[in-house]
């Protein structure tokens, strides 16, 4: 059969839900760009701008595994909705923070670090829903499809975001940026609310004997079961804990390209501009023979890249440099995702993501805390140096402990 590369969204309901995500992941951009901004400004300190990450985190780790519970046992269409109406209370509590009418931000950022909080929490049950509700939307064989265009979604969503919100900062102020974000999360609940009237009706599951401690853990149980996907998670975890240099981006803006608000937007949306470029490409042209060797060279190639833009002095020079570890990072995203989506079973897709989301969603926030410690301890360009050499260091162990993963063949049933 031919490949068809509009497959997945050739169904109302995922063209819908594709949608929802872009406009969502638009506006997450945005704010996070305006806190980044707004943390420095008000601090001129890299740890101050890893602790927005940290307070992100932990709320998200807290709460994640009975996200997933909860996504295997609800409809996640509805839980998708209300977390997304939370997002949007958190939209809009920092914009009343940055109108600073009642100068609670002279008392330091800690109210900010609050809201990132809720909405660190609110990311913990969204996540697991979202996986759950997108691979119940398709037949499994657009799943390589569906997640070529989910991840190329996002990092569409992250070139707009990260420019619209240096570009309004710059021009505005904190306040306006954050109210354009929460005027796009309300469009994304429209569509999501859409695509939930052409899902396929909700079937809850039979009740279970299981204790609610080995639900939660079910998960665990499996993805460590399993070296295929555990591998993969491990090289996408250990990748972006020690080579994400993305919450240092104002930092780079400011000391060494000398710049603004806008510049830190350029820099910030130039990973998702090689990321939307490559998957662009594998939607047409699918992964399948050798791509375990294929994400073990994107993951190497992604670390080498993050050496390259902290020894880096040029703009432009800088912004190739990202733009090719977004590349890189989106093979790696594609390949995981695939993974997750065709071996999970279906009564466990909500607890296996919520440990996916644990690995790779908070080992974000996490790497901005370790970036912006090491930055603290080390130096801006020494932190970035070495965590891309610790990058390349974390492949090659994994490449020998994963022997499954080097072999893995995306057009036939890995062994499990």
């Amino acid at each position: 059969m031919a490949h068809d590369p509009l497959g997945a969204l050739r169904i109302p309901a995922f063209r819908n839900y594709i949608l929802a995500k872009l406009l969502f992941v638009i506006a997450a951009q945005v704010q996070i760009a305006a806190v980044r901004w707004q943390v420095y400004s008000l601090t001129k300190d890299p740890l101050a701008l890893g602790m927005i990450g940290l307070v992100e985190a932990i709320a998200f780790i807290a709460v994640a595994l009975v996200g997933g519970h909860l996504a295997d046992r609800l409809n996640p269409a509805r839980i998708i909705l209300v977390c997304l109406l939370i997002l949007l209370s958190c939209s809009l509590a920092l914009a009343f923070l940055a109108g600073g009418s009642l100068s609670l931000l002279a008392r330091g950022v800690w109210p900010i670090y609050s809201v990132i909080a809720v909405s660190g929490a609110a990311r913990g049950f969204l996540s697991p829903a979202l996986f759950s509700y997108m691979t119940a939307l398709i037949p499994p064989k657009d799943f390589a499809n569906s997640s070529a265009w989910s991840s190329g979604s996002w990092q569409l969503a992250a070139v707009a975001g990260p420019a619209l919100g240096g570009i309004i900062y710059g021009a505005s102020n904190a306040s306006i940026t954050y109210l354009t974000d929460a005027a796009l999360v309300v469009v994304a609940i429209f569509f999501a609310w859409v695509s939930s009237k052409h899902a396929p009706r909700f079937e809850p599951p039979a009740p279970s004997q299981e204790s609610l401690g080995n639900s939660l853990s079910a998960g665990l149980r499996f993805v460590f079961s399993n070296q295929i996907m555990l591998g993969a998670m491990s090289l996408d975890l250990f990748a972006v804990l020690f080579g994400g240099a993305v919450a240092l981006i104002p930092m780079f803006a400011d000391q060494v390209l000398m710049s603004g608000p806008e510049t830190m937007g350029l820099l910030l949306s130039s990973p998702a501009i090689g990321a939307v470029t490559m998957a662009l490409a594998l939607v047409f042209f699918p992964l399948g023979k050798h791509s375990g060797w294929i994400l073990i060279i994107a993951v190497l190639g992604f670390g080498v890249c993050m050496i390259g833009f902290g020894l880096s002095k040029s703009l432009y020079l800088s912004m190739g440099f990202l733009i090719f570890s977004g590349m890189f990072d989106s093979v790696s995203v594609v390949i995981r995702g695939t993974i997750m989506q065709r071996y999970t079973p279906e009564h466990m897709r909500g607890r296996v993501s919520s440990v996916n989301s644990i690995f790779i969603g908070s080992s974000n926030e996490i790497g901005a805390f370790e970036s912006g410690l090491a930055a603290k301890l080390l130096g801006l360009v020494p932190s970035v140096v070495f965590g891309g050499i610790m990058t390349i260091v974390t492949v090659t162990m994994t490449m020998v402990a994963a022997p499954k993963l080097r072999q893995l063949d995306l057009r036939t049933q890995p062994e499990q």
